[in-house]
């Protein structure tokens, strides 16, 4: 057993470098053996993780340090996976406030610090990066500090320690001058800092499930931090169901966590984090208690969904060529599978259809949802996000914005001088308010807040009209006001008239009309969408229309076709493009988009 046991929570914005500084405490922690391969962001287990360059799921490890454990979780840095960050902060001793030394403070900074400062959390801040360039540590630390006064901080969370790193070089230190070629410094703030939030482990039983798994041979498996007495595997406990149930029962196996392995254990004592099977019915915020005496910790409490997308069975044409799992009854299990570890996620089902409206924190959140789907085989076709409203009351809303209110986003823009014109009329037609504005060495940096509904589909827009160059980020502030009408997307869409394969004489006429998302070759059917018209109003056309042959020579030569690439639409693009009356069609290998109705005739009706 280890004279101390710490939980470390590692939090910060997006790319800032949780993961590459769990890397390097992973190796000068002891977690390797002289002969193992070591990679790199080792947390970011999952392909879509790697593929993304992002932290989706928070992820336990563990090394042993000057005779201490430290129990270290991952957390994701993008606000739409922030109820993975909200249930982690409730079982850590001490948290690692990663900040970016050139870019600062970002929105999901703001919203990870709030959370730990609420719950009474002492961070440590890590300035990180401090090698760029563009690096200003002093400035960094004055924006850290007034982002804590802001948050309405305790004076003890206000004189916050600070540790200057580059984390992918695994070095730390106090000040900039300090020579440092290891990780000691940060070492020595974590134990000198860290206040154990456990209880005594002589009293009765108490666990935290903060964190669901699956095994196909022990099923459920509920990861849980021991705050009180001791955990011992064949003991009778208690599970304290979050509506007050209790359901009593034994741990058929238990592990614990070392380096970035499991390992069985038989006993865990308080401050621990352990994973336990032999409760099927488990669930996260729910508490292991004594059986004799079962107390109820409190339960985690976790933002409400912002954002919700309807879930079809795919009904084109081309339905069930690609996919393994296509019908209602699939769908549906898989959503319902998804729920039990997914918390931030919400799941109906749409009265008088075979569809489900599926909430979550935001189209990103959706998105990773879907991609995993599709990459498991199944076949849905999704609709546009919406936001999801409430009445004055508080209560969830499907009705007219009018007297409603609708989530508001803080967005900060980075972006070259030159584009500030264009990102500003267009955020303001988007009923964005501009908050401050800040111009440094040819970059400015805009703050706004502005309604969740603006920022649908504004993405692939804004990446456009910056080259590239620009960065938006944004978080869920509150729930506000109905802010008015934003204007739909300006461009009509190039639709598919009949069933076939697209020619390229026939594109390469098309081209003149709009921008293309198919090339030639490509399967397409009736109410297909194949590109984007160059003006309002959709365009209905044939794409399989060939160039008519004849024994009578032309008077000119014929000229070779130029077909411009297509637009590829990416999962994200796509569901950001559709509007209202159309859908996105998700195989596991093609994303279409199409009309809801696919008879030209039956939409003319419709309207």
């Amino acid at each position: 057993m280890f004279e101390k046991i710490i939980t470390l929570g590692v939090i910060a914005h997006v790319d800032h470098g949780k993961t590459t500084l769990v890397d390097a405490l992973l190796k000068q922690g002891g977690a390797f053996a002289a002969h193992e391969a070591v990679g790199e962001l080792m947390m970011d287990s999952n392909a879509q993780e790697r593929e993304r360059g992002i932290t989706i799921l928070s992820k336990n490890c563990a090394i042993h340090h000057g005779g201490v454990k430290i129990n270290i979780v991952d957390t994701p840095g993008h606000a739409d996976f922030s109820s993975e960050v909200e249930r982690v902060l409730k079982i850590c001793d001490t948290v690692l406030l990663l900040v970016d030394a050139q870019e600062g403070p970002m929105p999901q900074t703001r919203f990870v610090t709030q959370k730990a400062l609420e719950l009474g959390l002492k961070p440590i801040v890590v300035i990180n990066k401090i090698d760029k360039p563009g690096a200003n540590i002093a400035k960094t630390h004055d924006r850290i500090f007034d982002l804590f006064a802001e948050l309405d901080a305790t004076d003890a969370q206000l004189d916050f320690p600070m540790v200057l790193t580059i984390a992918k070089q695994g070095i730390a230190k106090l000040k900039d001058s300090d020579e440092s070629e290891n990780l000691e410094p940060l070492f020595n703030l974590i134990f000198e800092k860290a206040e154990s939030r456990v209880d005594s482990a002589e009293k009765d039983l108490q666990a935290l499930v903060y964190s669901l798994e699956y095994d196909n041979h022990l099923g459920r498996i509920g990861i849980a931090r021991v705050i009180r007495g001791k955990l011992k595997k064949g003991a009778e406990i208690a599970l304290v169901r979050r509506d007050g149930k209790i359901i009593k029962g034994r741990i058929t196996k238990m592990f614990i966590f070392q380096g970035l392995k499991k390992v069985e254990a038989t006993e865990a004592a308080a401050g621990e984090i352990v994973g336990v099977a032999g409760f099927p019915e488990i669930m996260i915020g729910e508490t292991l208690a004594d059986a004799q005496n079962p107390e109820a910790l409190p339960i985690i409490e976790i933002g409400e969904p912002t954002v919700a997308m309807a879930f079809h069975v795919n009904t084109s044409p081309l339905a069930g060529r690609e996919g393994k799992f296509v019908t209602t009854r699939q769908i549906r299990e898989r959503l319902m599978r998804e729920l039990e570890t997914n918390v931030g996620l919400q799941v109906e089902s749409i009265p008088d259809s075979d569809s489900y409206k599926v909430s979550g924190r935001g189209e990103l959140h959706l998105a990773v949802l879907i991609e995993n789907m599709r990459r498991e085989g199944f076949e849905l076709a999704a609709g546009r996000p919406e936001v999801i409203l409430k009445n004055v009351d508080g209560h969830p809303s499907t009705g007219s914005g009018q007297g409603k209110l609708e989530p508001i986003e803080i967005a900060i823009v980075n972006l070259p001088d030159e584009f500030v014109g264009a990102v500003m009329e267009k955020m303001g037609k988007r009923k964005a308010e501009l908050k401050n504005m800040k111009a440094e060495e040819g970059y400015t940096r805009l703050e706004f807040e502005i309604p969740t509904r603006g920022l649908i589909g504004y993405t692939s827009e804004f990446i456009r009209d910056t080259h590239g160059e620009g960065n938006l980020n944004h978080i869920f502030l509150k729930y506000d006001s109905w802010r008015g009408a934003i204007p739909a997307r300006t461009n009509g869409v190039l639709v598919s008239q009949c069933d076939g394969i697209s020619v390229g004489y026939s594109l390469s006429n098309l081209q003149e009309r709009g921008t293309l998302f198919i090339g030639p070759q490509t399967e397409v059917y009736e109410g297909m969408i194949i590109g984007e018209a160059s003006r309002p109003g959709d365009i209905i056309v044939n794409p399989l229309k060939g160039k008519k042959l004849s024994n009578v020579r032309s008077s000119g030569t014929d000229e070779a076709l130029r077909l411009t690439p297509p637009r590829k639409l990416t999962l994200e693009t796509a569901i950001e493009y559709v509007s209202e009356d159309e859908l996105v069609e998700v195989t596991p290998s093609k994303i279409r988009l199409r009309k809801k109705l696919l008879d030209e005739t039956a939409r003319k009706r419709a309207k």
